[in-house]
């Protein structure tokens, strides 16, 4: 049988069961479908590439590079899409994917889902690097549509026993935190959505075929003195940027709990540190021990306690930077530390620790700076030490002075701290300081609570009992805080409220408990310890370690905050009589009954997300299993999405603002053909590429919630509606007949300096509704202008439905939902994705108007085109989104310098300031400008031009004292030379809070010779030819002389040939009659010498020239 074919559906299954319940009255089977919807749970695991297919357990991420696995395949793909001259690599793992409900085989569900069409969307989210500095920041994912594969186990069936999904885990540079998010396409059985949190583990090395950890020796047995009867301690960590979370606090041992998957898989670790405790009588010691005390994780560096000592191990992560320690290392060895104190948020580029001393630098702390794994400490305050600060203190600001003794709140929820409150005899007892940067709220805890949103006015939260002390805090960051207690008790706080809710112990947590051991829940046992509490995005977890059937084992479950506090409220209810019976109702303190947000933008402009789509390649076999070739494709394919997106920040601009153009540009117009090919089962390799399923999305909308965060550029707006409608009648007759309602919405910013919330509402009587029409917006006030992504400036946006704080819920498919606050964080600055361009295509187009013509290099390149020298330049620049695909003229002012340049692109050198100074300011007199303009404007200390989009011409002048003055031509071509141009609007430009610098190189050709150079050259020609044409005339007057001469000459050598050849015949001759007169004597009688010389004379022709005869006398 085949599988349905894959659908990708805009509208999911679950908004139609919804809307099926609006309409049926009581749709029981429906809603029992809904009510097991949280039954069903995804699996993943990670494998390797080698491993595709084993049902083995999950492998550990430790490998970081691409593998060069999938050439081969590449190769066969003949007549496909892709060009096969360029490098496709793989990753080095896969992700399988299964999913499994309560009760039910796994293995046949996953058949039974691949059957009726179910499809796992997999949703990767790579986490930005805290080093701004060397890695871009944005905000990018890749969604992936999952592959079925049957397993290479031996199978009786004919088609298939064990499959699962696979798609390729990808790995970015500058990510070691990854977020996998797994979906349902909406066909088959109704899973719910779930998060894992795949990271790098680069504290891990290969030992021949076994993973071992670098930090120390991994250990099997979790005995139960280690978890039993032990405190809970605090996880620290910093949030968004820690791949590894550790957790000390095993007793008496020098241990850690280590996990790179938020706790679904953890390992116990014997460090192997040196273990030296040393005392003196500056760092006095009451006794040691073997126990971690502190422990702290950062993006690339583990920290860690042990009695007075202070270690650090820098991870293995060659995707941020290069080299690691092999060991730990001591530092801060001359100090006493008693403490150590996470950072939570990460600035400047770097991740930072707060050591605190004792001894004889009490009042000092250590700020530590960790950056690409090098740490460093600096001891500060400079000068002095806080306690001699305090006690001169006309030296030193006082913020407040906190009370000596608990106030009375006489049944207050709150009390505001004047110093006219009465107080009680117990004594205020300071234990520590929690500081939210995104709200400002302070909090300064021991046996009170006391908080204050600008460290002046502070708040007394009298819902906490003086009888119990806070041993640590804990925060979402999302408006959430959890309190846990030096008994263990567990305390929730909705920030910016004053009520407080203890939830463990509680009879709504004892109610929860009673129901989960009905359901024969796993995760809860009569005897269990809580190790640790922490949040994971806007989700409360326990690390509790459970004692069942006499064993232990550490589980992860998650505090069902909303459950226990809407169980508190069963107590609160009455009995109304109702004819002859008497009905018990539950008392409803939520002032609404319903709550929606509507007119949401788009979030991509606001959150920065980028996003890519990547299905696999079709596969040409009936059952719609994929094979190892075709899953490798997959991988290649990905991964050369991925690089094409790395490689898009470039300068020059490409024709269509989108990374994915240049992969199919040549291939768009054989589309029909590969479909053609594929259709008829004629594909080579088996498998078929859809070029449309390999781009960038642009147009996410949004699901009816608040984004995560915002990100407001210079004036930057963001709008949305709230929904309300009223429990009762809450209207009622205001000033000027006008009804008002008793729903009222609180909206507070953060910095109401920096950001201001306007709120209008409007009341719906006849729906007895109101809704509230909200608008955030930045007062251009508060941020200067800074690269895009880089310090930006933390704040939030809080809504609040007055009278809600612990009473609303919405019921869900997953349970309640708190409802009637809001919190975002909102980032003020330059928001990540948004670049400077060069707009090669359009500069090209007005040069050619302007000019009249266009005369490129002789050797053309495509990517770089030549401009000539003498031709003025008009460049103009594209401001780019990257993540939402605008892309416009950049009509701000900015300023263009030369900042670098040479002959060739090798011989490019940067220049120095003074350099930039004299070859681009009008100021210079030394002769050295590159170029000039007729642009009036200039920067306020007249130093640089200020250019414009409708200013920008530049004229070359290359002076005397400029680098590119009298270039010699190589060859019998023009000089060219390459300038290296920054194009920069900081301080020019006050539209928005970007500071576009851009960098790229212009070639110029047909560049002047120097005017001497230039007039040496015209006198040395000009000789020449002078030389030449006299030479010429001579020629033309001597020439009948020199012919006759030449004759003469000629003819006087053809007469001394002819004469010696006559004398040496008259010679050759008599020899010759000597010789032979013997032999004719008989004959004849010879003539005499007189007589034979007269008859020679006669026989002998005239040889001598008729100019040189006598006359005759």
């Amino acid at each position: 049988m085949s599988p349905a074919s894959p659908v990708w559906l805009r509208v999911r299954v679950v908004r139609v069961l919804w809307a099926l319940l609006a309409v049926l009255p009581w749709p029981w089977k429906l809603w029992a479908l809904i009510h097991n919807f949280q039954e069903c749970t995804w699996q993943v695991a990670l494998n390797k590439f080698q491993r595709v297919g084993e049902n083995l357990e999950s492998d550990r991420f430790l490998h970081q590079e691409p593998v060069d696995t999938v050439r081969n395949v590449f190769n066969m793909l003949v007549d496909s899409p892709i060009d096969r001259r360029e490098r496709y690599l793989g990753f080095p793992y896969y992700l399988k994917i299964n999913y499994s409900c309560h009760g039910q085989d796994s293995e046949d569900l996953v058949r039974r889902g691949h059957l009726m069409g179910l499809k796992p969307l997999v949703l990767v989210t790579f986490q930005a690097p805290a080093n701004f500095y060397r890695w871009k920041i944005e905000q990018l994912q890749i969604q992936m549509e999952a592959a079925p594969f049957r397993s290479k186990e031996p199978c009786l069936a004919t088609e298939v026993c064990v499959m699962s999904w696979y798609t390729p885990m990808p790995i970015k540079n500058g990510s070691v935190v990854m977020r996998v998010d797994v979906s349902s396409n909406g066909v088959g059985p109704i899973i719910p959505n779930q998060r894992f949190h795949v990271n790098i583990n680069g504290f891990l090395k290969m030992e021949g075929d076994k993973v071992q950890f670098t930090v120390g020796d991994e250990l099997f047995d979790l005995k139960l003195r280690y978890f039993v009867n032990v405190p809970s301690r605090p996880l620290w960590y910093n949030v968004d940027q820690s791949p590894v979370l550790i957790l000390g606090g095993i007793p008496n041992e020098k241990a850690l709990i280590m996990t790179s998957t938020n706790f679904k898989e953890f390992s116990l670790v014997e460090l192997s540190i040196d273990s030296c405790w040393v005392g003196s009588f500056y760092c006095p010691q009451a006794e040691f021990s073997a126990t971690i005390h502190d422990a702290i994780s950062t993006e690339s560096t583990l920290f860690i306690r042990q009695n007075q000592l202070v270690y650090y191990f820098t991870g293995t992560y060659t995707t941020l930077y290069e080299g690691s320690h092999s060991k730990w290392v001591r530092v801060l060895a001359s100090e006493c530390i008693k403490r150590l104190c996470p950072v939570y948020f990460s600035s400047n580029g770097s991740d930072h620790i707060i050591a605190l001393t004792t001894g004889k630098h009490e009042g000092y702390v250590h700020f530590g700076t960790i950056t690409d794994g090098l740490v460093s400490f600096e001891l500060l305050p400079r000068n002095q030490s806080m306690c001699q600060r305090i006690l001169a203190t006309n030296e030193m600001n006082i913020l407040y002075m906190v009370p000596q003794f608990i106030p009375d709140a006489r049944g207050l929820e709150f009390l505001m701290i004047l110093g006219t409150e009465t107080y009680t005899n117990t004594p205020m007892v300071p234990k520590g300081l929690f500081f939210n940067v995104y709200n400002n709220l302070l909090f300064i805890w021991g046996n009170f609570l006391l908080q204050s949103y600008n460290t002046e006015n502070f708040l007394y939260l009298a819902d906490f009992p003086k009888e119990s002390t806070i041993k640590y805090l804990v925060n979402s960051f999302q408006g959430d805080v959890a309190i846990v207690t030096e008994t263990e008790e567990i305390w929730y706080l909705l920030e910016g409220t004053y009520q407080l809710s203890r939830l463990f112990p509680s009879k709504g947590w004892d109610i929860h408990v009673s129901l989960q051991v009905m359901k024969q829940s796993s995760l809860y046992a009569s005897n269990e310890t809580m190790v640790t509490l922490f949040y994971e995005e806007d989700k409360l977890y326990q690390l509790v370690y459970l004692i069942q059937k006499q064993q232990g084992h550490l589980v992860k479950r998650q505090v069902p905050v909303e459950n226990v506090l809407l169980y508190q409220q069963y107590d609160k209810y009455h009995v109304e009589p109702e004819g002859n019976f008497r009905t018990l109702i539950f008392t409803n303190f939520c002032p609404f009954e319903v709550m929606r947000l509507g007119n949401l933008p788009n979030p991509q402009a606001y959150t920065r997300q980028e996003r890519y789509l990547a299905r696999p390649p079709m596969v040409l076999n009936p059952s719609g299993f994929h094979t190892e070739n075709s899953l490798a494709v997959y991988q290649g394919l990905v991964y050369y999405l991925l690089w094409l997106h790395s490689k898009y920040d470039k300068p020059y601009a490409d024709p269509v603002h989108d990374p994915t153009w240049r992969w199919w540009k040549n291939k768009k117009q054989d589309k029909d053909y590969y479909s053609y090919l594929a259709s008829n089962w004629l594909s080579a390799g088996g498998v078929h590429i859809d070029m449309d399923s390999y781009e960038k999305v642009y147009d996410l909308k949004a699901y009816y919630r608040l984004p995560e965060r915002i990100f407001l550029d210079k004036g930057a707006e963001y709008h949305f509606s709230i929904f309300l409608t009223a429990r009762g009648h809450s209207f009622e007759m205001g000033s000027v007949f006008k009804v008002r309602s008793r729903v009222s919405v609180g909206v507070v910013v953060a910095d109401p300096s920096c950001t201001e919330s306007l709120v209008k509402q409007r009341v719906l009587v006849k729906r007895n509704s109101v809704l509230f029409l909200v608008t955030l917006r930045d007062k251009s006030l508060c941020y200067d202008q800074g690269i895009s992504g880089h310090h930006l400036m933390k704040t939030s946006l809080m809504v609040k439905v007055v009278g809600s704080s612990g009473f609303c819920f919405q019921n869900t498919h997953l349970g309640p939902r708190l409802q009637g606050n809001l919190m975002v964080p909102v980032f003020i600055g330059c928001p990540p994705g948004k670049r400077l361009a060069f707009d090669i295509t359009y500069t090209l187009k007005y040069m050619r108007l302007k000019n009249k013509h266009y005369y490129d290099c002789i050797y053309q390149d495509p990517e770089m085109p030549c401009f000539l020298f003498r031709d003025m330049f008009y460049p103009f620049f594209l401001i780019q989104d990257l993540v939402t695909g605008d892309s416009g003229s950049f009509k701000g002012s900015y300023v263009l310098k030369v900042v670098g340049g040479g002959r060739s692109l090798d011989s490019i050198v940067d220049y120095n300031e003074e350099e930039i100074y004299r070859y681009n300011s009008p100021l210079d007199k030394t002769d050295s400008s590159i170029w000039t303009t007729k642009t009036a404007g200039t920067t306020h200390d007249m130093a640089f031009y200020i250019m414009s989009y409708e200013n920008s011409g530049i004229e070359w002048l290359c002076l005397e004292n400029s680098p590119c003055y009298d270039m010699t031509p190589r060859g019998i071509f023009p000089p060219e030379f390459y300038f290296k141009v920054l194009v920069s609007n900081r301080d020019v430009d006050n539209s928005t809070y970007c500071d576009y610098q851009l960098i790229f190189l212009l070639h110029i050709h047909g560049l002047p010779l120097s005017a001497k150079r230039a007039l040496f050259l015209v006198i040395v020609s000009a000789s020449v030819l002078v030389g030449l044409v006299i030479l010429y005339i001579i020629i033309c007057l001597l020439w009948p002389y020199v012919v006759r001469a030449c004759s003469h000459l000629r003819w006087r050598i053809n007469n001394i040939i002819a004469s010696e050849s006559y004398y040496t015949y008259a010679t050759s001759s008599r020899v010759f009659s000597l010789s032979s007169q013997p032999s004719f004597e008989a004959i004849t009688k010879v003539p005499s010498q007189v007589d034979t010389k007269v008859e020679n004379q006669e026989d002998q022709p005239n040889l001598e020239p008729a100019e040189e005869k006598q006359p005759e006398t």
